[in-house]
């Protein structure tokens, strides 16, 4: 016989079924607690690698150092395109002398920076070039000369660009 409570549920059924119930629960939980853990996991590794991705791009050298004659991350040699740097007019286009000082030559040129000869002093140019002639101004401003480095600050600009800047700081062309 079994023992009835005061609602009407027998009292070992009720228990029978609080039991399964608690099992159920139990795995259940364990359930859930797993896929808990896996999605951690999986969100751990996932954040670590986009972590360790940022600080890697974070401390990545800025660039490089390569000696001259070596080639340096890919780019072509100096062999392989000759001598002459490219030039820095794009196929169609003429060279513009005024906008390529402006651009490369004004800061020590405008100013006399370093003792370079200034745009506007003519007797200076003048001078230079009955002294040296243009072909040596030219050379000179090729390869560098005291403190101007070598094709002083266009290092675009093909060696008929530098004849015609020059030009341009004598005053022989607009």
């Amino acid at each position: 016989a079994s023992a009835l409570i005061d609602n009407g549920y027998n009292a070992s059924h009720c228990c029978l079924n609080e039991e399964s119930n608690v099992v159920d629960l139990k795995t259940n939980l364990m359930r859930v607690s797993v896929m808990v853990v896996c999605a951690l996991i999986f969100t751990g590794s996932v954040f670590a690698q986009t972590s360790e991705a940022r600080i890697a791009e974070r401390i990545k050298p800025a660039g490089e150092v390569c000696l001259a004659g070596e080639p340096c991350a890919g780019e072509p040699t100096a062999a392989a395109i000759g001598n002459s740097p490219p030039s820095s007019v794009a196929s169609g286009e003429t060279f513009n002398a005024e906008q390529t000082y402006q651009q490369s030559c004004a800061m020590c040129h405008n100013s006399g920076m370093a003792g370079a000869p200034k745009l506007d002093d003519a007797d200076v140019w003048a001078a230079r070039l009955e002294e040296k002639g243009l072909s040596l101004l030219v050379q000179n401003a090729i390869t560098g000369i005291n403190a101007m480095p070598p094709r002083g600050m266009c290092m675009t600009c093909s060696d008929e660009n530098i004849e015609t800047l020059v030009k341009y700081l004598l005053g022989q062309t607009e």
